[in-house]
């Protein structure tokens, strides 16, 4: 099979399209014929051997394939040959054959293109359990997305529209970006490049809210928006780190937390994978449900082929391609 190689931790320039043996699926696996795979941030801190859990070398990158099952290892129910499936693979993805755990396969609607579910994948599960599972999130309530142009930001807007938010309030760098947030959901849009943003967020948040505050952030960015967004948080409000796009890891005053009554929790996706596979399986159902009745959409998405990897995750690092990058073997 082709596929994307790692021999060596370091920059995208690293990786290579490679001629690999086809795997074979183990018990409790099966194998995947992919037919698309996202590029993800993550992926490039895995390819760069700064994240939290990395692989042996030499590895095939690529997190959450989409395609269909053409084999089944020993022990495996659920699933037969010609079933379409998302994999939440950690690695394997970068590929024209992917091995994944049986138990971190969902079955994918008819309706849903393997290309859109690729799109959706590793953004609507993070969405879905930063809103669900650390911020609590209840119907009725508002919700302040930072990073909303993100795939994260889009998918969370997407959910809590769906799941019956009170406001949904989109945080971006520019207010050019307004009408794009506005129709992936969006009610409101504040500005994270205004000047005193402490205050200045605070403001447009009570603005936009009644004078009340929000009742959970949903944070990609970290630093200055972190500690603005802290301030603009509703009384019992949740704020749930998710990444640190704009490069400072903030900290807390635990008395500011103690004074508002608020919280701030973190995401690791991966770990729930791990440990929890039983509500993973949960959330994409409520995920696929949401589809299916209309009320989601995959985020919009562009295609390059596999031989390109270095072109799509250099565009995905510069940020020069503003849909959702996903990739053809």
């Amino acid at each position: 099979m082709k596929a994307v190689t790692v021999r060596e931790f370091g920059p995208i320039a690293n990786v290579a399209v490679e001629t690999m043996p086809d795997p074979v699926a183990g018990p409790g696996e099966v194998l995947i014929r992919v037919a698309a795979v996202a590029a993800n941030f993550v992926d490039t801190l895995v390819i760069g051997g700064t994240y939290q859990f990395l692989p042996e070398r030499p590895f095939v990158p690529g997190k959450g394939p989409a395609g269909t099952v053409v084999a089944i290892g020993a022990g495996v129910t659920g699933f037969a040959v010609g079933d379409r499936v998302l994999a939440m693979a950690e690695i394997g993805g970068y590929a024209e054959l992917c091995v994944a755990p049986a138990a971190q396969c969902y079955r994918l609607p008819d309706g849903l293109a393997s290309a859109d579910a690729a799109a959706m994948s590793l953004a609507y599960d993070t969405a879905w359990f930063a809103l669900r599972e650390r911020g609590r999130f209840a119907a009725g309530e508002s919700v302040l997305v930072l990073g909303a142009t993100g795939a994260v930001g889009f998918a969370t807007m997407q959910l809590a529209r769906a799941l019956g938010a009170s406001r949904v309030i989109a945080g971006v760098s520019s207010l050019a970006k307004a009408q794009t947030v506005r129709e992936a959901g969006a009610d409101a849009v504040v500005e994270l490049t205004r000047p005193d943003l402490r205050d200045s967020l605070r403001d447009q948040v009570r603005a936009a809210t009644e004078g009340k505050g929000v009742d959970i952030v949903i944070d990609m960015l970290g630093g200055d928006a972190f500690d603005a967004a802290l301030r603009a948080l509703a009384w019992k409000g949740r704020l749930v780190v998710v990444g640190f796009a704009a490069g400072r890891i903030p900290s807390v005053k635990a008395n500011y937390l103690l004074v508002k009554n608020i919280e701030v929790s973190g995401l690791q996706i991966s770990d729930y994978r791990k440990r929890m596979p039983a509500l993973v399986r949960e959330c994409f159902a409520e995920v696929f449900a949401l589809f299916e009745a209309g009320r989601i959409k995959p985020p919009p998405s562009r295609s390059f082929p596999l031989a390109q990897a270095r072109d799509a995750l250099g565009a995905l690092l510069d940020r020069s391609v503003p849909e959702r990058i996903v990739m053809i073997p």
